[in-house]
């Protein structure tokens, strides 16, 4: 269905926009305005007439053409007035004001009523007519403080309905993602560009942070970029109270540079009355006092983007927690894969050299012995491997109990050295052991036996991965108090091991010590373990007051490593002058 206009109504608003669109002859002065004009939305004049042109040295006829052109008769707010125009034409809705216009060295405040010309049915409008009259008039613009004009009610509520369209579409493309470096870039952009603001910065907080880091930006192309720059909270006043208070401020004089003479508005966001954000936007110095509307705009902004940071953050790290938990699960079954394998192993090899015995395959007693000699050293391997687990268990679950007491640290190597000088010796490695030069004993504060099972296990370990050079275990003292389990050690003793086996890449050493972790499968499977050894050897050393360390240039160049023990007593150091040198 369609609907036709009356002919008669067109025909009568056709005539009354050419008539007013004319307006430039003698009959003007009968509307009963000093001052009558109409332009387009763009500003630009179509008709003017203003009586008191000629006195005031205004030629009407040089007013028509474009409104940013120099010596022109225009309103000093452009972009109000502009913005005004594109209200009045697109809702049908006459407005009242009073604007000031400047012309050269000389500012009018004109009481303005403009209406929109209603186009014909189906047309939207395009220009308004403008009657107004001349309120007072200034000389040397420089020195005039322009009042600020009281937004009317109607004013009001546009901003209003604005304002909540611009919340609304903020709302929603932040909900649209949970990737917080999207959100701070989308709501940034979208406060910049909405409210044509000249800078927007984004600050992520976290509690009691005494800095925070600008992450996010809007500037406009001839402000310099703050992106990556730091914000001291406490030489930034307004930061700190926004963060304080958790309401907007606004700062006259901010103390960083590159806000310059700025004046900026800061206000925090926040989720369940807890900070995590802070917002900046900087105002033009010539801006009026923020309206509690402008305020409430901010406020609601904030409380919608901390709700959405706190989501954000919760599925990040809900996200790294799953992937953490995946890991763990795919690391443990690798690792019971992986064991399974080393207790088939030595237990299958113990079952074959008793079967050999027990069948009468041995030609005689000399082999018979070593069938028995191979099946107790695999059950020895067997129980190194249970051991390992039954440990693990412990740590765990928390109840690896020690028996801390005084340890004689020449005992403990000498006794270590016995037991793995003859490993590396069926290897073709050397196997040295250096100790300080002391005249009384080194004393130690630990546990003998777990003391024991660390160092066979860092010197097995070397004498495994090294097929050429050798190995040296050494021990040194620190002269550094330490403090553990409330009771003050004079120093530590550091014990090293070092190899020239086949080291471990840059990359890989961080899981050496992860349990479950092995550095590679393939290499697990080439040399065999469990790859417990090291994770329970820390917990062990960390258990005893002391620290575990890791040292390697990379594959091919051989490793180190370290751990502490408290020193139970001060050893009288032998300096290098008292040792005795021949004659």
């Amino acid at each position: 269905m369609s609907i036709t206009a009356n002919s008669q109504l067109t025909n009568l608003l056709s005539k009354n926009l050419k008539s007013i669109t004319s307006i430039a002859d003698n009959s003007v002065p009968t509307l009963g305005s000093e001052l009558v004009y109409t332009q387009d939305t763009t500003g630009d004049y179509l008709t003017f007439y203003w009586s008191a042109g000629d006195r005031l040295g205004i030629n009407s006829e040089a007013m028509i053409g474009d409104l940013n052109r120099d010596e022109i008769f225009a309103p000093v707010e452009k972009v109000a007035y502009l913005q005004r125009l594109g209200r009045i034409v697109k809702n049908l809705v006459p407005e009242r004001c009073q604007c000031w216009f400047s012309y050269r060295q000389e500012l009018f405040e004109l009481e303005l009523v403009i209406s929109p010309i209603m186009p014909t049915l189906g047309t939207p409008a395009t220009t308004v007519l403008v009657m107004g009259r001349l309120l007072q008039t200034k000389s040397n613009k420089k020195a005039v403080h322009l009042p600020a004009p009281q937004p009317t009610e109607l004013e009001l509520a546009l901003s209003s309905h604005q304002y909540q369209k611009l919340i609304s579409q903020i709302t929603r493309n932040i909900r649209r993602t949970l990737d917080l470096d999207i959100i701070w870039q989308q709501t940034v952009d979208s406060l910049g560009k909405a409210l044509r603001l000249e800078r927007c910065i984004i600050c992520p907080y976290q509690k009691e942070s005494a800095k925070v880091s600008i992450i996010a930006e809007y500037h406009k192309p001839d402000f310099d970029s703050m992106l990556g720059l730091e914000i001291d909270l406490a030489t930034e006043g307004a930061f700190a109270q926004a963060l304080a208070t958790l309401e907007p401020i606004v700062e006259n004089k901010p103390k960083h540079i590159l806000f310059g003479q700025e004046k900026i508005l800061v206000v925090a966001t926040c989720h369940q009355d807890q900070p995590n954000a802070l917002i900046a936007v900087s105002l033009r110095s010539e801006c009026n006092k923020l309206t509690s509307l402008e305020l409430d705009l901010a406020k609601e902004v904030a409380d919608q983007l901390g709700t959405a940071i706190a989501h954000a953050t919760l599925y990040k790290e809900l996200e790294a927690a799953r992937q953490k938990a995946e890991e763990a699960s795919r690391l443990k079954t690798e690792f019971l894969t992986n064991v399974s394998h080393e207790i088939r192993t030595p237990l299958n090899g113990m079952i074959g050299f008793q079967r050999l015995i027990l069948d009468g395959m041995a030609d005689d007693v000399e082999e018979q012995n070593q069938f028995l000699l191979e099946a107790h050293k695999l059950s020895l391997h067997l129980l190194d491997i249970i051991q390992d687990i039954l440990d693990f268990a412990k740590i765990e679950a928390g109840k690896m109990d020690l028996e801390l007491r005084s340890v004689n640290m020449d005992e403990l190597l000498s006794d270590v050295g016995n037991s793995m000088h003859m490993q590396a010796e069926q290897k073709n490695l050397s196997f040295e052991m250096q100790t300080p030069d002391t005249s009384d004993e080194i004393i130690v504060y630990g546990d003998y036996l777990r003391l024991k099972q660390v160092i066979i296990n860092l010197v097995g370990n070397a004498i495994k991965f090294t097929h050429e050079g050798g190995i040296t275990l050494s021990a040194d003292v620190v002269r550094k108090k330490v403090v553990f389990q409330d009771q003050q050690f004079p120093g530590m003793v550091r014990v090293r091991v070092a190899d020239t086996g086949i080291g471990v890449s840059l990359d890989k050493q961080d899981k050496l010590f992860q349990l479950f972790s092995q550095v590679d499968g393939s290499r697990t499977r080439q040399y065999g373990g469990t790859g417990l050894g090291l994770a329970i050897s820390q917990k062990l050393v960390e258990a005893m007051g002391g620290e575990v360390n890791f040292y390697s240039l990379g594959e091919g160049l051989g490793s180190t490593v370290t751990f502490t023990v408290p020193l139970y007593q001060q050893p009288v150091m032998v300096l290098p002058s008292e040792i005795d040198t021949p004659d």
